[in-house]
C-alpha cells in the first residue's frame, strides 16, 4: 500500500509493509524513529523501531536517502503530528545513501536544487509541485473529454512556422559541417531526411485548425519548443501547450471557453491537491518574511486561486485598456518603465496593473491592434485591430492568448503577403478556407505558466522536471 492510503487507515494492529526513501532517523539507545516517504503524499509515516527489534547493523545503514521497506503493525501513534506509526518488526534495505547525499534535512535554496534536478523530487517542495503538475494535467484532459472534444496529436517535427517569428530549432539528419551545399553556398535541405528544411514546432495551432474543420472540437497539450536566447524566469525552451480549436465559436465563444476551462482546472487542484497547496502557502509565507512591506503579496496562495474561480473575468478591449493605462497614476508619474500608448504591445507591468490594481480581478482583453499580433487572427471592420484575445492573471499578466481565426481567403491571403509568409509553405493551411471554411477559434495555454501560478513558485524552472535552458540541458 501508498502511504497516502495506510495513513487513511484506523490502527487496528494490522500487518502493514510500508516501502519508501527515509527522510529522517533518530532516537536514542533503546528506540528510534525512521520518517518514510513514497512521494505518494506530501506527509510521512513514523516507523518506530523499539530496542532489540531490528539488528544494529542494518540500522546502522539506515540514514538519510536510503530506501527501505518496514514491515510491521499499524498503530495509534503516541507522538504529536501523526495519527497512526508502524511499530517495525522487520526492516529490508533496498539501497544505503552515505553523508554526501546532497537532499539532507535542511533548507536548500532553489539555485542548488536545480542543479540536482535528479535528486529534488526527493523534496517537499517539489514533490508537492509534481503532483500538483500532474493533476493539472489530469484535470485539463477530464475538462476537454467531458466537454465533448477530441485530443488531437500534432506534429513534433515541422516544416512551418506558426507564429512567423522564427527562432526555431533545426532537425536535421545532416553530419555537422558536412550538410551539402546550393551553388549559392546555402544548404541543400533537398537532400535532407525530409527533404526540405523542418524544425521542432513552436505551437500545434495551426495543424489543430485542420482538425476542428472537420471533428468540430479539438484540442492539443503537447510539447513545443522555442530556440529563444532568454534567461528570464518566464521563459523555458521547451514547454507544453494546450491549445483547443473550436469550429463555429466567434470571440465571445472563445473568451466564455478559455474562461471556463481555466476556473475548471483551479477548481481541481484546490479540490484535490489540498495538503500540497497548504504546505506551498506556508512556504511562500516564510519566504514573504523577507520581503520589504511594500512587495509582499496583499493574498495568500489559496485566496489567490480562490479568487479567479469565485470572480468573473473583467472583459474589455485593447483601446478602453490603453484609455484606462494613460490615466493612470504610474502612466501620470512616469512610473512604469515602458511607456503606454495605442499600438504598443502590452508590457506585463501594464497588464499586471489592470489585474491587480484597477480591476482587481482576471481580466480578458480583445480587439488588439493587427500589427502586433499573428496574420491568423479574423481582421476587424475597421481595418486597424483583430479579434484577438488575451486572459491575464494576477502576478503573472497573459496566462492565454487566443484569437477567432481569419476565414476568410482573400483577406488571409493578403495578410500573409503582407507579413512577408511565402504562401506555398502554408497550401494546406490556405486550403481550409477554400474547401468549406467556417468561423472557428481557439486559443493557446503555456502549460508551465498554469503550474507556475497555482504553486505560487516564481520561477518557470522550477514546474517543469528538467528546464532546458540556454546553455543547459542537463540530465
Amino acid at each position: 500500500m501508498q502511504i497516502k492510503d495506510i495513513l487513511q487507515l484506523s490502527p487496528e494492529s494490522q500487518s502493514v509493509v510500508v516501502k519508501g526513501w527515509v527522510r529522517t532517523k533518530r532516537g536514542q539507545a533503546n528506540i528510534v524513529f525512521i520518517n518514510l516517504n513514497d512521494g505518494s503524499t506530501i506527509k510521512n509515516i513514523q516507523a518506530v523501531v523499539e530496542d532489540g527489534k531490528i539488528g544494529e547493523e542494518t540500522l546502522k545503514k539506515i540514514s538519510t536517502g536510503a530506501c527501505i521497506a518496514v514491515s510491521g503493525i499499524l498503530v495509534a501513534s503516541s507522538g504529536s503530528g501523526q495519527a497512526v506509526e508502524v511499530l517495525a518488526q522487520t526492516i529490508e534495505i533496498y539501497g544505503t545513501a552515505d553523508e554526501t547525499f546532497p537532499m539532507q534535512p535542511k533548507k536548500h535554496s532553489l539555485e542548488f536544487l536545480r542543479e540536482k534536478a535528479h535528486l529534488r523530487f526527493r523534496t517537499n517542495t517539489f514533490g508537492a509541485i509534481f503532483r500538483i503538475r500532474h493533476a493539472l494535467a489530469f484535470a485539463v484532459h477530464k475538462f476537454y473529454n467531458d466537454n465533448g472534444f477530441f485530443y488531437l496529436h500534432t506534429p513534433i517535427i515541422t516544416a512551418s512556422d506558426a507564429e512567423g517569428a522564427g527562432e526555431m530549432f533545426r532537425v536535421s539528419s545532416f553530419e555537422p559541417n558536412a550538410a551539402p551545399k546550393n551553388e549559392d553556398g546555402s544548404v541543400d535541405f533537398s537532400q535532407d531526411f525530409f527533404g526540405r528544411e523542418t524544425s521542432l514546432t513552436v505551437s500545434g495551432q495551426l495543424e489543430g485548425e485542420l482538425g476542428a474543420m472537420a471533428l468540430s472540437k479539438i484540442y492539443t497539450f503537447g510539447p513545443t519548443f522555442r530556440a529563444e536566447n532568454s534567461n528570464t524566469t518566464r521563459h523555458l525552451a521547451e514547454f507544453w501547450m494546450i491549445e483547443p480549436e473550436v469550429a463555429f465559436y466567434e470571440l465571445e465563444d472563445n473568451m466564455n471557453l478559455a474562461e471556463s476551462f481555466v476556473k475548471y482546472v483551479i477548481q481541481y487542484a484546490l479540490d484535490n491537491c489540498k495538503d500540497d497547496l497548504e504546505f506551498l502557502q506556508t512556504r511562500l509565507l516564510e519566504e514573504e518574511k523577507s520581503k520589504p512591506q511594500n512587495e509582499r503579496s496583499e493574498q495568500t496562495l489559496l485566496e489567490k486561486l480562490s479568487f479567479v474561480v469565485e470572480n468573473s473575468f473583467e472583459r474589455l478591449t485593447y483601446t478602453e485598456a490603453i484609455d484606462i493605462l494613460l490615466k493612470s497614476k504610474p502612466a501620470q508619474k512616469k512610473q512604469f518603465q515602458y511607456e503606454v500608448g495605442w499600438g504598443i504591445d502590452l508590457q506585463s507591468e501594464h497588464e499586471r496593473y489592470l489585474v491587480e490594481k484597477h480591476f482587481k480581478k482576471p481580466v480578458i482583453l480583445t480587439n488588439y491592434p493587427k500589427d502586433i499580433k499573428a496574420f491568423y487572427m479574423k481582421q476587424d471592420a475597421d481595418g486597424k485591430t483583430v479579434r484577438a484575445m488575451d486572459v491575464l492573471f494576477p502576478g503573472i499578466g497573459e496566462i492565454i492568448g487566443g484569437s477567432q481565426r481569419e476565414d476568410n481567403y482573400e483577406k488571409l491571403m493578403t495578410r500573409i503577403n503582407e507579413v512577408g509568409i511565402d504562401p506555398e509553405n502554408l497550401w494546406w493551411y490556405l486550403d481550409t478556407r477554400k474547401f468549406g471554411s467556417a468561423p472557428h477559434s481557439g486559443f493557446g495555454l503555456g502549460f508551465e505558466r498554469l503550474v507556475l501560478f497555482v504553486t505560487g513558485m516564481g520561477n518557470i524552472r522550477d514546474v517543469i522536471p528538467f528546464p532546458r535552458t540556454p546553455k543547459n540541458a542537463e540530465f
